[in-house]
């Protein structure tokens, strides 16, 4: 008969969900079991006791009492009571109900507190009505008169409760919170420092006197950190705040880099991506055991990974390889934006994946209509910096044309500018692009203009004009007027060692430095290592006397004598060839051909020939050959 009793004056003073909390009714303490109609007294909970805290929360949030928490609140019924309704509470009414029928200490007061702001971002609720509630002011209130006693682990919560529901940084009581998790830090955790952190440059940006502490004391017990989930987590979400924290995170990482996932290992390389931090060991540790251990790759990870290399300029071959080759099935299902994500990524690391470009050829005409001018010009962009032509190359450059030569006008000049050199790169050039950037009035701002940005845009106007007037002969005009033929010379570039050993083997081949010139800049837009004229017999002619019309001023006035040539001498260093590989880049392979077309026999020195000579004989006998062969082959012709 008591338990009868007993169970029905539980129902009338709690909440119909309140049974799945008492399993019997002899569970229910008798400090609750109040007669009906009376007013409740319940007496006072102990300070320092409070189950823990769990619910299926965000993980920006706490992450779970320490051990002693746990232990000191194993001994009370009455707050393991009072913990279970704050959990299960579905509504705010409910969490201030509860507030109002108990007398709560600070840690439940703060519990309360957290569950509501869960509610609020869960359900989307309006934060404002929250914090002006009566109620909500009452539970601040007690926690403020008793913040020392609240838990470490239920303070940091607090604070982040009352940061997500906005409540006014300038209010006494959440300068006392703020102050006591200061006061504090020493004694959390390293998670929960980490948590904090994460949480506050989200909140309150760097500009946070209570982050900037959370930092100092991460950066001084990193030797604390464990577990591959808060590495990532730091490094992708708190890295950027610190760069010495990041340096000890990509240490951390490095050494936990067998246990990272794909997931881990995308956030890792976006992170170091978006800090511009290129940590070689780091990121040869994470391509070797993502091709040892992960043979599937979603389509996310895949995007975000060679755009990773591309941003950091990390080459690897075989990671290249692999996500070109996982990339291929899914082109036909992606967005246009991902298309040109991806292949301008690629175009960047200078990797050609013949099966993946030829997709995205295919992609490009079967899905025209859905791509705008931005998408297809970073498409063309791409496949000039590769000098890639489609298998099909006429119907994708007619569509090409159909889709954007009625779109000129409206691109930014610097796109369309580079959008007109890249169709050069490839010889698809037609005269409305040509006549469009070479007008007056597309370049007459540009004169005088001596800014970095300025003399490459006016550099690729030269290359367009030299197209133009090499490559295109029906093309009658206008053309750059000769003054902006010479641009401005690059200051403080290095000579490379190719660059000088050319210079001492070419002395062999000359005979004397009258008959040849070096470093030549021509008003094609395209500088010439070394020059020189050979007659019929391929023997050096001095220069100085001869008409040289690439040169903006030419020093003599006599024609080349009959039977003579110009022979340039161009050399080619590693990064003018695509990603392991011989095949010149666009830009390189649109130089040699102006050259070629501007009357002149080319000799190529590719570095990976010249100088695996050792000796400068060697290269010298090497030059005469490479003369002899290319004279040859121009008679055979």
């Amino acid at each position: 008969m008591p338990s009868t009793m007993a169970a029905r004056l539980v129902r009338r003073c709690c909440w119909r969900h309140f049974g799945a909390f008492v399993s019997t009714p002899s569970a229910v303490p008798a400090s609750l079991l109040v007669p009906a109609g009376k007013v409740v007294m319940a007496r006072a909970l102990p300070q320092a006791s409070l189950a823990l805290f769990h619910t299926s929360s965000p993980s920006s949030w706490a992450d779970g009492f320490s051990v002693k928490e746990q232990v000191e609140d194993g001994g009370n019924p009455e707050h393991k009571v009072i913990r279970g309704l704050i959990e299960t509470a579905t509504s705010p009414q409910e969490l201030f109900q509860l507030s109002e029928l108990h007398a709560l200490n600070s840690n439940q007061a703060s519990l309360i507190i957290t569950q509501l702001s869960r509610l609020a971002a869960e359900k989307n609720l309006e934060t404002e009505s929250i914090v002006q509630d009566k109620r909500f002011q009452h539970l601040v209130g007690i926690t403020d008169s008793q913040i020392s006693q609240v838990w470490n682990n239920t303070v940091v919560s607090l604070l982040k409760s009352l940061y997500s529901l906005g409540m006014d940084s300038n209010r006494r009581e959440m300068q006392s919170v703020e102050q006591e998790v200061l006061w504090r830090l020493r004694r959390l955790t390293f998670r929960q420092l980490a948590s904090l952190a994460e949480f506050l440059v989200v909140k309150q940006g760097k500009e946070s006197k209570l982050l900037n502490e959370v930092i100092k004391k991460l950066e001084l017990r990193w030797t604390e950190l464990e577990g591959t989930r808060t590495v990532v987590m730091l490094m992708s979400k708190v890295g950027h705040v610190s760069p010495a924290l990041m340096d000890r995170l990509e240490d951390k990482a490095l050494e936990l880099a067998e246990q990272f996932n794909p997931n881990d290992i995308q956030k890792i390389m976006l992170a170091l991506a978006y800090q511009n931090r290129r940590c070689v060991p780091l990121l040869r540790a994470l391509s070797y055991h993502l091709i040892q251990k992960h043979s599937e790759l979603s389509l996310n990870i895949l995007m975000d990974l060679i755009f990773a290399c591309g941003k950091l300029n990390f080459h690897q071959p075989q990671v290249f390889q692999k996500i070109a080759t996982d990339l291929h099935p899914h082109v036909s299902m992606m967005t246009p934006i991902e298309v040109t994500r991806c292949i301008r990524s690629f175009a960047l690391l200078k990797w050609l994946s013949l099966p993946l470009f030829e997709a995205i050829a295919q992609y490009t005409l079967d899905n025209s209509k859905q791509l705008s001018a931005t998408h297809l010009c970073g498409i063309i962009l791409s496949f000039a910096r590769l000098n890639f032509q489609p298998s099909g190359s006429e119907d994708f450059f007619n569509m090409v044309h159909q889709e954007l030569q009625s779109q000129l006008d409206s691109l930014e000049p610097y796109l369309l500018t580079d959008l007109v050199w890249s169709l050069c790169v490839l010889q698809q050039a037609k005269a409305p692009y040509l006549r469009r950037v070479l007008a007056p009035d597309f370049h007459a701002w540009i004169r005088g203009d001596q800014s970095l940005k300025a003399q490459t845009f006016l550099l690729k106007l030269i290359h367009i004009n030299t197209a133009a007037r090499l490559e295109s002969p029906d093309y009658r005009g206008p053309f750059l007027p000769a003054e902006l033929l010479t641009p401005a010379e690059p200051a403080g570039e290095k000579v490379t060692p190719l660059q000088r050993s050319l210079r001492e083997a070419l002395a062999g081949v000359l005979g004397s430095w009258d008959n040849g010139r070096f470093n030549v800049h021509t008003i094609y837009g395209w500088q010439i290592d070394a020059e020189m004229v050979v007659n019929s017999e391929n023997k050096p002619l001095p220069l100085k006397d001869f008409a040289a019309p690439h040169l903006p001023h030419s020093e003599g006035t006599k024609p080349l004598p009959p039977g003579a040539r110009r022979v340039a001498f161009l050399r080619w260093e590693f990064p003018c060839y695509s990603n392991r590989s011989k095949d010149l880049l666009g830009r390189y392979a649109m130089a040699r051909r102006h050259i070629q077309a501007a009357g002149f026999l080319v000799v190529d020195v590719p570095h990976y020939e010249f100088l695996d000579l050792k000796l400068e004989r060697q290269r010298t006998a090497y030059l005469k050959d490479k003369l002899n062969k290319a004279m040859a082959k121009e008679m055979a012709s």
